[in-house]
């Protein structure tokens, strides 16, 4: 098991230069260890540091007498603080040497080196923080865009782990009832619904599921290859949808021979966009190695945007690029709206299509829309998810899996025997999500992924 009884210290900070840095001590001793160290600038230790207070002061070797460095101390009491431990923090400068020095002299007296997450597993193990809270403390350092972070800190903030808890809550009332008449067969229990309480937590996950899937989109983000045959407009595509020149842009056909990938902020969605070569026959070695990477790049998509130039009719080039779509949700672009245009048959008739100029920026805002459109499967904004943890995406799924399992054998006249096996897999799914059924291999590795100090 888990040691939480002892002394830890970590550096806090990234690793590299900047204004403050921060060691960090929980445990019993974390005060005794600071009152060894830290000298205020005026006073003595008891007399000047207090539970949530700040002092100025200087961290002092004990042995050698010489200031190490100038910092602020933060002193917290337990049960007020982040791991529900007496809790030290020593706010120097960015420096790593200083840091890396303080942190010894912290280890000196006796604290131990902190394991990767260890601060938020105490948090977890002492009732500060449940796990998918625990877990949102990693999404938040991480999240990519402002809705990826507002998702986490929502998250963070509890709800919804009080929405697996009422799912929760139902099945476990469901399972009582079920193993009561189980255990106590011989004696009159009251009947009561089984089919009800299946059915609302069956809506309730599959919610939560619908949840987590758009989610893991605002995690996670998309991949979009922009494809189509030489020349009709990719690399400015690119340029214009990051509002920036990244992509060389020539009138000759060829111009682009590898991939390119960036970065954009859809709405709050992270899309990496995928400039790749046009597609077509060449003997160009170079560009016939760059094509066959355009291809590997629309496989590994989960979106694509198909160009033409809207300006000419439709070559053989085009059908045999829009044949590499296969069922990937596609959408055309009809690429140089500024320019007259060809009389066209529809490529792909079933995918929508969106009238473009690369150039000017004309119809950007409406394909800008359209993608997002797509990528959240006509969800509007205004409605980001509670969940975006492929973990969780997972375990709601097993709980749904066995509530529909449920269902299925209710109507074919299950005993309650088999019933609650069912029901106890769910409810044990669901508890795997907050913590109450988490083992310490699932702990171990959960809070592994963490940073040291955190």
């Amino acid at each position: 098991m888990f040691v939480l009884d002892d002394t830890i210290a970590a550096i806090s900070t990234p690793i590299g230069q900047g204004g403050i840095g921060i060691v960090r001590l929980s445990g019993p001793d974390a005060w005794t260890i600071a009152e060894a160290l830290f000298q205020p600038a005026r006073g003595t230790f008891g007399e000047r540091v207090r539970p949530n207070s700040l002092t100025y002061g200087h961290i002092v070797g004990p042995d050698s007498g010489q200031r190490v460095d100038e910092v602020l101390l933060s002193a917290m009491r337990a049960p007020h603080t982040y791991t529900r431990q007496d809790v030290i923090e020593i706010n120097g400068h960015g420096g790593p040497l200083p840091l890396q020095e303080i942190l010894r002299l912290c280890l000196a007296q006796g604290a131990r080196p902190a394991e990767p997450g260890e601060f938020t597993l105490r948090a977890f193990v002492n009732g500060r923080l449940d796990l998918a809270q625990a877990e949102a403390v990693l999404d938040v350092i991480e999240a990519k865009t402002a809705a990826s972070l507002r998702v986490a800190v929502e998250q963070l903030g509890g709800r919804l782990s009080q929405r697996v808890r009422d799912v929760r809550a139902k099945l476990l009332a469901l399972l009582a009832y079920l193993v009561a008449t189980i255990d106590f067969y011989d004696q009159e229990i009251p009947e009561q619904d089984v089919e009800g309480p299946l059915r609302e937590a069956q809506a309730d996950l599959q919610a939560l599921l619908r949840e987590a899937e758009r989610g893991l989109i605002y995690r996670q983000g998309v991949r979009v290859a922009i494809i189509g045959r030489p020349n009709v407009g990719k690399s400015s595509l690119l340029n214009a949808l990051l509002r920036s020149e990244r992509a060389i842009v020539t009138p000759v056909p060829g111009t682009t021979r590898d991939t390119l990938e960036e970065t954009i902020n859809l709405g709050g969605i992270p899309v990496v966009l995928v400039d790749t070569a046009g597609i077509n026959q060449t003997d160009d070695p170079v560009e016939r190695i760059g094509v066959e990477r355009s291809r590997a790049a629309v496989e590994r998509a989960d979106l694509v945007l198909l160009m033409i130039d809207g300006s000419e009719p439709l070559q053989a080039a085009d059908h045999d690029v829009a044949a590499l779509c296969g069922s990937k949700p596609t959408l055309v672009l009809r690429n140089k709206c500024d320019l007259p245009a060809a009389k066209q048959n529809a490529l792909l008739p079933d995918a929508p299509h969106r009238d473009i100029s690369a150039l000017n920026g004309e119809g950007l805002d409406a394909l800008e829309s359209a993608l997002r459109e797509m990528i959240l499967g006509g969800v509007q904004s205004g409605s980001e998810p509670l969940a975006s943890n492929p973990r969780h995406r997972d375990l709601f799924r097993q709980a749904g899996d066995h509530v529909n399992d449920a269902l299925i054998g209710l109507t074919e006249g299950a005993t309650h025997d088999l019933l609650s096996i069912d029901v106890s897999e769910a409810v044990e799914a669901l508890g795997q999500v907050t913590g109450e059924s988490a083992g310490e291999e699932l702990l171990t590795t959960l809070f592994g992924r963490f940073c040291i100090g955190k």
